[in-house]
Parts: structure tokens; C-alpha cells; sequence
């Protein structure tokens, strides 16, 4: 036992007897004194002073007997110290009073607008992301609804704060500016204990579950235990954004090791020191994972894969999603994202999706995710077979055009892309053969789209929508400028990260961020209101549907293909009840009976970060 330990104890046993009342009800410090002490000193020889070997001076000044009629204060259990329920200068004389927090505060009381505009201020001095970044998770550590009102009245602002493009860099540094565990991380160890780790957990009603492995963070690679910055950001979204109770929501890491070389040798690394695992042991990891989370939570918890690299995604999610609630953020929400912004811009090129050619640089999991859901909406609205569908659609990997040719190398996700056509080795030399109206990036690969290949584009389409969907910034295949410029003013452009406003001979051109972040908050939440067992292709389709008809035409006047994030929890609600009224239709729903007007509905079931009075 520390000599800490005995100081500690022996302010308790000086309690030993007495009874204080608090709002808390009777404390009966006699039961305290029945500590065993990790030393095997009994708590009378302590008492006595009879313990000895620990070192430490005689209390000469009185300071161990200084408070000890109040050896447990109010402080110990304020509600000022936890950040679900502590409104910092927003406590009332009366609350401070009732909570024994005069004294403890300053004397002045702020509204929660007034702490807003504060804090917002105070953001705006940073001049590096990062820094804001740790502002606002300190915030959420302190202060949790001031962290998610803040987040929902200033999202165009600080959506890539809390995700990307900081919250990539935030990853990178992880184990630098790590303070204090924000989810749960299960690594290798835990093996033959998931269970058990998922019980530590304080929460039980846990609706919602974003798990990486780290393997494939954004376009940045393999950042190992340190990708616990995604699943804690994306559902910062999911509650900011579509209004899940931050309660339940649960951020996982699962850490099988890295193979990165710089976190290997890094002494500050947070995680397993070891090259990853791979197969049966990786899989049998994973399976005691998914058994534990739905044994623990339930059917109808959902449990959304993130950054999980190509070859396990889609293993992962054609496996586990006809026995859980899955959902792949990178594969369907990005499709679902990228499919609402191709319906919208409809109204701007003409034409239907199915009288349109598609080309991809990237034939990964959002590459080919976003085609399949593409050739499956053609197939809805054409009763065309998907497969027939699919031929218009074309995808370019490092190897080149995706062909018939290449069939027998191709991995199975690349195979049903593989089209009749001679081998083509490069992007520029694919755009000129398929002539696509339509070229999409997903490869991770910053600067691929060429100011040769934008210029042969705007050769043969009047309005070529170019969408550079890769993440974060640095890795975005080209630049909003660059898109503009090269093609004269007339490209309708999007990207996966933001990028400003371009002024463009005299027009403001603003460019449209594909961010998955108008999906997934409120597609989740269409899955819990309505107690959905499973998703369904026809629920992404739905999603992409309700999102579209949000745009309107003073956002098709600036070239917009996508509603400003202003109003994002009401996209989010009519996303939510569109997928809530799919999920109804094909018998997935398990609430009942089913809600008249599922909009008010998704309104209704909002977290609300405002200030709640205490007596």
C-alpha cells in the first residue's frame, strides 16, 4: 500500500461512526472502514498508526483532520463534474444553491447562448485545425450538451473540425494528443473476453456501434489503434446531426496490430506493438465480437463498419449482413451520398441516370459501392435486369480499365464491372475511349484528375460532372478551382472534403461536398424508430431519394448539387422517415404500430442539447 493510499484511507476511517445528511440521502461512513487495503493492513492498525514501512510525515499542521467532519464533500458527486449534466456558468442561483456548487463558480450566470458565442470566439483565434480540434473534444469532455449545441448551430463551421478533413490529421497524432479513453478499445488480449469488455461499458442501451479495425483511415492508410478518431467523430455526427441520445451511441476500436512502420517505432503509439493478424485468427476475433455485441445489446443494435480495408469490408458485411443490423459507411453510405447528388444533378445536365455513362478512378470498396447502387436505381427505374445495367457504368483501377480480359486476376468485388472493351492502361486514355458524362473519383489518390483529363471531359459534355470524392483534402483528385478552370467555367463539381467558394470570370462558383455525413446520421435513425432487423438495397435507394428532393433551385443557381448543412437535422428527419417507411413496407420494421406522420416522428425522437433545469 502507498503512503497516498494509507493518506486516503485514513481521512476515511477518521469517519468511522458518524452519519452526515446530504441531498443524497444518509452517507454511512462506517461502512467505508471495511476497505481491505491492498497491502493487508487492517484498517484498525491503520487507524491506530501502527502501520509502518510507508515512509511520509507526521501531520504537524493538522491538515489530514482539516476537513474531516466532511471528509466526502458534495463536490465529490456534483453534478459540475459530469458532462452529461453540468452546465458550467449556466447553473442558476437556485441550482447552485440545491447542488452545493456556491463557491465553486464564478458569481456571474451566462445563458447557454452566451457560452456559445464565448466559445465560438474563442475557436476562431486557433489558426491551426488541430488545435480546434482538441478544443471542441475537451468540450465534449466537460460539457457535452454546450459541445452538441455548438456542433448543431455552427455545422458548416465545424463539421470539419470534428471530422474531416482535421479529424485525419487528429489520427495521425492520436497518440500525442490522447488525454482520455473515449470509447471502447478491444484488442487481440481481450480474446475469449469481448463479452466481458462490452459490459465495462457504463451504458447499456446502446443503439448504435461505429467499429474500425484502422486499417484503411480515410486515404491515409493503416493508422492502426490511433483510427479511434473516426468512430468517436461519426457518431459525434450521429447525435449532432440525426439526433441519436450521445448515451447510445458506442465508438469501438478493434486492434489486431498495425503495419505501419512509423507507429511500430513510435514510443508514443497507443496500441498493440505487433504486425496485424490476418486470417483465422483475425476472423474468429471478429466473429467473438459481432456474437458479443448482439448477445450484449441486442437484434436490433446497428453496427456500422468504418475504415476496415477492401478485403475485409466486404467480407465482413456480406457475411454478418443476414444475422445483424450492418451497415458499411465507406461501400453503401458513400454510395447512398453520391447517388442523391447524381439525381439531383439531373435537373442540371438533363436526361435520365439511365442515359448516362459513368467512369470511376478507383475500384474499392466506394468505388464499386457507388456503382452497384447506381446500376440498381437504373434497374428500378428502367425494370432493366441489374446486370444489364452495370454495362453502363466503367471502372478504372491501377492497373487500368476494369475488362473482360483482366477477369480471371480481378478480385470478386471488381468482376461484375468487367466489360468487353480493349485494355486501357491510364485515366486520360479511358475518359477519351468511354467518353463518360459523368467521372467520379474514389481512388484515394490526390491530384489524378488532371488538367488534361478535366479538359478532355468538358470536350464532349457541355455540364461534365465531376465528382472528386476522396478524403481528406490533400488526397482529393483535384481542387474545385482546378475543376472550374479547366473546363471553362462549365463543370458542376463536387468533392468528398470541402473546398471554398471560386470566383470564376466574374461568377461565384460554389462547389458541392458529397459528404456522407447527409446519410448515415439519418439513416441510422430510420433504422431505430423503426426497430429495423436488417438493411436492405431498397433503404439506400430510399435515402439517396429523400436527400435529392432536398435540393432546391436557388441551390441549383449556384451550382449546388447537394442542400446546404444549415438545415440538416431536417434532411436528416426526412431521410430517416423515408428509410423508417421503406423498412415498413418490406416487413423489416419491428416497432409497432407503425407512427401516422414518421417526419414529426423523427423530430420528435431528437436529442436536444439544451440546458435542462435541476431542482
Amino acid at each position: 500500500m502507498s503512503s497516498l493510499q494509507r493518506h486516503f484511507l485514513r481521512r476515511v476511517v477518521q469517519g468511522v461512526g458518524r452519519e452526515r445528511k446530504s441531498r443524497w440521502g444518509l452517507i454511512t461512513e462506517r461502512k467505508m472502514a471495511n476497505v481491505v487495503n491492498d497491502g493487508g493492513d487492517s484498517t484498525e492498525e491503520i487507524v491506530n498508526g501502527a502501520v509502518g514501512g510507508g515512509g511520509g510525515v507526521e501531520d504537524v499542521y493538522g491538515e489530514d483532520f482539516a476537513t474531516e467532519e466532511q471528509f466526502l464533500t458534495p463536490w465529490a458527486v456534483s453534478i459540475a463534474r459530469d458532462p452529461r449534466h453540468n452546465k458550467g456558468t449556466a447553473f442558476t442561483e437556485k441550482e447552485r444553491d440545491a447542488h452545493y456548487l456556491r463557491g465553486l463558480l464564478p458569481p456571474a450566470i451566462f445563458t447557454q447562448e452566451l457560452q456559445e458565442k464565448r466559445l465560438m470566439h474563442n475557436l476562431r483565434q486557433f489558426e491551426v485545425p488541430l488545435q480546434r480540434y482538441m478544443a471542441m473534444m475537451d468540450l465534449q469532455e466537460r460539457n457535452e450538451r454546450l459541445f452538441y449545441k455548438l456542433l448543431i448551430d455552427n455545422v458548416e463551421e465545424l463539421l470539419p473540425v470534428v471530422y474531416t478533413p482535421t479529424v485525419g490529421e487528429a489520427c495521425q497524432k492520436y497518440g500525442s494528443i490522447f488525454r482520455r479513453p473515449q470509447g471502447l478499445y478491444i484488442s487481440l488480449k481481450e480474446k475469449g473476453k469481448i463479452l466481458e469488455v462490452l459490459k465495462n461499458w457504463p451504458e447499456r442501451n446502446i443503439q448504435v456501434i461505429v467499429v474500425t479495425d484502422g486499417e484503411r483511415i480515410l486515404g491515409l492508410g493503416d493508422l492502426g489503434c490511433q483510427g479511434m478518431g473516426i468512430p468517436v467523430g461519426k457518431l459525434s455526427l450521429y447525435t449532432a446531426l440525426g439526433g441519436i441520445r450521445p448515451s447510445a451511441c458506442l465508438p469501438i476500436t478493434i486492434d489486431v496490430g498495425t503495419n505501419n512502420e512509423k507507429l511500430l517505432n513510435d514510443e508514443f503509439y497507443i496500441g498493440l506493438k505487433q504486425r496485424r493478424a490476418t486470417g483465422q485468427e483475425y476472423a474468429e476475433l471478429l466473429e467473438e465480437f459481432m456474437t458479443a455485441v448482439k448477445q450484449n445489446y441486442g437484434e436490433k443494435v446497428l453496427v456500422q463498419f468504418e475504415d476496415f480495408a477492401n478485403h475485409n469490408a466486404f467480407d465482413l458485411l456480406e457475411k454478418y449482413t443476414r444475422s445483424h443490423l450492418v451497415f458499411n459507411d465507406d461501400i453503401q453510405g458513400t454510395a447512398s451520398v453520391v447517388l442523391a447528388g447524381l439525381i439531383a444533378a439531373l435537373k442540371l445536365v438533363g436526361g435520365t441516370l439511365a442515359d448516362h455513362k459513368f467512369l470511376f478512378l478507383g475500384a474499392g470498396e466506394a468505388g464499386t459501392g457507388i456503382a452497384e447502387l447506381i446500376a440498381l436505381e437504373i434497374s428500378k427505374q428502367t425494370k432493366a435486369p441489374v446486370e444489364e445495367t452495370r454495362k453502363k457504368i466503367w471502372l478504372v483501377d491501377s492497373k487500368g480499365l476494369i475488362v473482360s480480359s483482366r477477369k480471371e486476376s480481378l478480385q470478386h468485388f471488381k468482376k461484375p464491372w468487367a466489360h468487353d472493351h480493349e485494355p486501357v492502361k491510364n485515366l486520360l486514355d479511358a475518359v477519351k475511349a468511354i467518353k463518360p458524362t459523368v467521372l467520379i473519383g474514389s481512388s484515394g489518390a490526390g491530384r489524378t484528375f488532371t488538367k488534361e483529363v478535366v479538359e478532355a471531359m468538358a470536350s464532349f459534355n457541355e455540364k461534365p460532372l465531376i465528382l472528386a470524392l476522396s478524403n481528406p483534402t490533400s488526397q482529393s483528385e483535384c481542387t474545385a478551382e482546378e475543376a472550374y478552370t479547366w473546363s471553362q467555367g462549365r463543370a458542376i463539381f463536387a468533392s468528398g472534403s470541402p473546398f471554398d467558394p471560386v470566383e470564376y470570370n466574374g461568377t461565384l462558383m460554389v462547389p458541392g461536398q458529397a459528404n456522407n455525413a447527409y446519410i448515415f446520421p439519418g439513416f441510422g435513425l430510420g433504422l431505430i424508430m423503426s426497430g429495423a432487423i436488417r438493411v436492405h438495397d431498397d433503404l439506400l435507394l430510399a435515402a439517396s431519394e429523400a436527400l435529392a428532393v432536398q435540393v432546391e433551385d436557388e441551390h441549383f443557381k449556384k451550382g449546388l448539387i447537394y442542400p446546404p448543412f444549415t438545415n440538416i437535422r431536417k434532411i436528416s428527419a426526412n431521410i430517416a422517415a423515408k428509410v423508417a417507411d421503406k423498412a415498413y413496407q418490406l416487413g423489416l420494421a419491428s416497432r409497432l404500430p407503425r407512427p401516422k406522420d414518421l417526419v414529426k416522428h423523427a423530430e420528435s425522437c431528437m436529442y436536444s442539447p439544451l440546458y435542462r433545469t435541476y431542482r
